[in-house]
C-alpha cells in the first residue's frame, strides 16, 4: 500500500467555516476590483476577431455542425474544442457584446482562484497560507493577459480545470482504498482541462510533486518501489498526454522561418526562465507579443542565466529535507514553463505573461509556506505578516489595474506595448493593423515599415502592406508584398489569397489559379479561396469548374452572398435558370442592396 496519511505534517489550522467563506468573499471582490473593468472593454485585433468576433463557427453557436468544427477545427493552429464550445454558448448569451465575453473570463479566474484555496488547504491544513498563495495568484500582474484577453479563454478555462483536477487527485489519494470512479473523475477531468488547452500536459508531473509534498505518499522505506507504483498509477494520464501531444504537432503550423538552432533555443530557454522571475518578483513594463527575434543572443546573457538557474535548483534541493515544499514549487514553476520557453518551436513569441497562468502557482507556494516558517519564531508575526500580506497584495492590485486599462482597445494596447518593449516588430504590425482598421491607412503603413525595419522578411508586414496598397488600388504594388510574404512564408493562405485576386484584377488568370489553389492546399476550407479559383474558371468560360468552386465556398460559408450571385451567373451560362432564381433570391434575402452590384441578373429574375 501507499502511504495515506490522514493529516499533512504541517501545523494544521484549517480554519472555521467563517473563516473559509470570507476568504472566498475576499478572493471574489479582488478579482471584481482588478477586473471588473473588462466589462466594458472592446475586442482586441490580437486574435479576437478572428477566433471570436469574426469567427462565423463562433457566432454561429451551438450546433451539431458547428460542434463538429470545434472538434475537427485547427484553426489558428490550435485544438481546443472545450474552450470553441464555450465561446460558442458565450455568443449565443451575449452576441457581439464584448462585455459579455470577458465577464466570463472575470468569473472562470474567480472560480480557479477560489479552487485553489480549497486544494491547497485541503492538501495542507492550514488556512492562511494557501489563501495567500491564492491571492497572489489571484492578482497578480501577470494575470492581465489570461483574464482581459477574450481569445485567452483557453487560459482560464483550462486552468479551472486543472483545479477540479487537483481537488479529485486529492479526494483520490487520500481514500484509504483504490477507488475507480475518483481515479475516473481525475482521468475525465484532465482530459477537459486538455479539450481545453494543451498547456495541462505536465499535470500528471505536477501530481507526482504533489505526491511528495504535501500529500507526503512516498516512503522512505521502499523509495524506488513506490515511486514506481506512483508513476505506474498515472500511465493513464500520461496516455492522454501523448495523444494531446499527438494532436497539437498536427495542429500547429509553424513555418520554417520560426524555427533556429538548438543552442540559440537552449540560450532563449534560459533567458526566459530568468525573465519570469523578475515579473513574477517585480511585474513593470509587462506587454503582449514579445517576439523571438532573429539577432544573435548575447553570451554573457545565457551564461549568467544559466548560472541563476543552477544556483536556484542547488538552494532548493540543498534544503529539500527540511524544507519540501521548496523543491516542490520550484519543479512545479520550472516543469509547467517547459513546454512554452523556448525549447519547442510553437509561435513566434519568446516570452508572454500568459504562459506564466499556471506554472507560477508554485512560486506563489514555495514563498508563501517559506515566508511563514521563517516568520514562525517572530514577535506579534501575526500582525507583522498580516500587515505585510495586505501591503503586497493591495500594489500587486494597483499594478494589476493599471496594467487591465490598457486593454480597453487595441490602439491603447499597441501603443503602450511600443513604449515598453523593443524593437517588438509585431506591435508595430499589430498598432498598423488598428489605425487602418479606423481608416487612418497613411499612419498604418507608417507602422508597417516601422515592423519590416526591424525584420525585414517579416512576412505579416508585407501583407498587410499589400492589403494597405490593394485598398487605394495600387494592384502592383500589392503584389509585390503579397510575394514576399509568401517568399519568407511559403504557407501564408491569405497572401496566396489575396495574390490570386490581384492578378485575376489584372487578367492573369493561370498565375491566379494556380495561388487559388495552393490557397486551398494550406487552407481545404477557405470560402474565399474557392470563390476566386470560381470566378477564374468563370472568367476563362470552363462554367462546370466554375459551379463547383462555388458550391465549395457555400459548404463553408452557407451566408456568402456574392458565391450565390456568381454562382447564379454560372448556373445562367450553363442554361439552368430555375436553379440560378434560387440562388439569386438567397443572395437577396442575405444581402438585400446586392441588386446595385448584379443589375443583369436583376433583369432575369424579373423575366421569370
Amino acid at each position: 500500500m501507499l502511504d495515506r496519511p490522514d493529516k499533512p505534517l504541517n501545523e494544521n489550522n484549517p480554519g472555521s467555516p467563517r473563516q473559509v467563506l470570507a476568504v472566498c468573499v475576499l478572493l471574489l471582490l479582488a478579482v471584481g476590483l482588478v477586473f471588473g473593468q473588462t466589462v466594458n472593454h472592446e475586442f482586441i485585433n490580437l486574435d479576437d476577431d478572428v477566433c471570436v468576433s469574426e469567427n462565423p463557427w463562433v457566432s454561429e453557436g451551438l450546433t451539431a455542425r458547428s460542434i463538429g468544427w470545434a472538434f475537427t477545427s485547427r484553426h489558428v493552429g490550435n485544438w481546443d474544442p472545450l474552450t470553441w464550445i464555450s465561446h460558442m454558448v458565450d455568443w449565443r448569451i451575449y452576441g457581439d457584446n464584448a462585455g459579455g465575453h470577458h465577464a466570463t473570463n472575470l468569473l472562470l479566474h474567480a472560480a480557479t482562484a477560489i479552487l485553489l484555496f480549497f486544494v491547497l488547504r485541503q492538501m495542507t491544513g492550514r488556512l492562511w497560507p494557501s489563501a495567500l498563495a491564492a491571492a497572489l495568484f489571484a492578482v497578480h500582474p501577470l494575470r492581465v493577459e489570461s483574464v482581459a484577453w477574450v481569445t485567452e479563454r483557453k487560459d482560464v478555462l483550462s486552468g479551472l480545470f486543472f483545479m477540479l483536477t487537483l481537488a479529485a487527485y486529492v479526494g483520490y489519494a487520500r481514500h484509504r482504498r483504490f477507488s475507480l470512479v475518483r481515479y475516473l473523475a481525475v482521468i475525465v477531468l484532465f482530459a477537459l482541462g486538455l479539450m481545453s488547452k494543451p498547456m495541462l500536459v505536465t499535470l500528471p508531473c505536477v501530481l507526482l510533486l504533489l505526491d511528495y509534498w504535501p500529500l507526503r505518499r512516498t516512503s522512505s522505506q521502499r523509495p524506488v518501489a513506490v515511486a514506481a507504483r506512483l508513476v505506474a498509477e498515472k500511465i493513464p494520464l500520461f496516455a492522454l498526454v501523448a495523444a494531446c501531444c499527438a494532436v497539437t504537432v498536427w495542429a500547429q503550423h509553424v513555418p520554417e522561418y520560426q524555427y533556429h538552432s538548438l543552442w540559440w533555443r537552449i540560450g532563449t530557454a534560459a533567458i526566459s526562465y530568468v525573465d519570469y522571475l523578475g515579473s513574477f518578483f517585480y511585474p513593470a513594463g509587462l506587454a503582449p507579443l514579445c517576439p523571438r527575434t532573429q539577432f544573435d543572443l548575447p553570451l554573457w546573457q545565457v551564461v549568467g542565466s544559466a548560472v541563476v538557474l543552477l544556483g536556484i535548483t542547488a538552494t532548493v534541493f540543498a534544503w529539500a529535507r527540511k524544507r519540501p515544499y521548496l523543491p516542490v514549487g520550484w519543479l512545479w514553476f520550472v516543469g509547467m514553463m517547459f513546454p512554452v520557453v523556448g525549447l519547442v518551436p510553437f509561435g513566434t513569441q519568446a516570452m508572454a505573461d500568459r504562459f506564466t497562468y499556471l506554472p507560477q502557482i508554485g512560486l506563489c507556494i514555495a514563498l508563501v509556506w517559506g515566508a511563514a516558517d521563517l516568520c514562525r519564531s517572530w514577535p506579534h508575526r501575526r500582525w507583522v505578516c498580516g500587515v505585510g500580506s495586505a501591503v503586497v497584495l493591495a500594489a500587486l492590485m494597483a499594478c494589476a489595474w493599471q496594467q487591465t486599462s490598457y486593454w480597453r482597445d487595441s490602439e491603447t494596447l499597441w501603443n503602450h506595448t511600443i513604449a515598453c518593449t523593443s524593437r517588438n516588430y509585431t506591435a508595430h504590425n499589430a498598432l498598423g493593423n488598428a489605425l487602418a482598421y479606423r481608416g487612418r491607412f497613411d499612419e498604418a503603413t507608417s507602422q508597417y515599415r516601422k515592423a519590416l525595419e526591424i525584420w525585414p522578411d517579416y512576412p505579416s508586414a508585407h501583407f498587410n502592406l499589400g492589403v494597405t496598397a490593394g485598398s487605394r488600388g495600387r494592384l502592383n504594388e500589392a503584389m509585390v508584398h503579397y510575394r514576399r510574404a509568401i517568399k519568407a512564408n511559403p504557407n501564408h493562405a491569405n497572401a496566396h489569397n489575396n495574390l490570386a485576386a490581384a492578378l485575376l484584377a489584372v487578367g492573369n488568370l493561370d498565375e491566379a489559379i494556380k495561388h487559388s489553389r495552393a490557397t486551398i492546399r494550406i487552407v481545404p476550407e477557405f470560402p474565399e479561396a474557392h470563390f476566386i479559383l470560381g470566378n477564374a474558371w468563370l472568367l476563362s468560360g470552363r462554367f462546370n469548374g466554375a459551379v463547383e468552386e462555388y458550391r465549395k465556398a457555400l459548404d463553408a460559408q452557407p451566408d456568402f452572398a456574392n458565391a450565390h450571385v456568381h454562382l447564379a451567373v454560372a448556373l445562367i451560362k450553363l442554361g439552368r435558370r430555375d436553379e440560378a432564381a434560387e440562388h439569386y433570391r438567397r443572395a437577396l434575402e442575405i444581402q438585400p442592396d446586392i441588386l446595385n452590384t448584379r443589375p443583369e441578373l436583376d433583369k432575369f429574375l424579373s423575366d421569370q
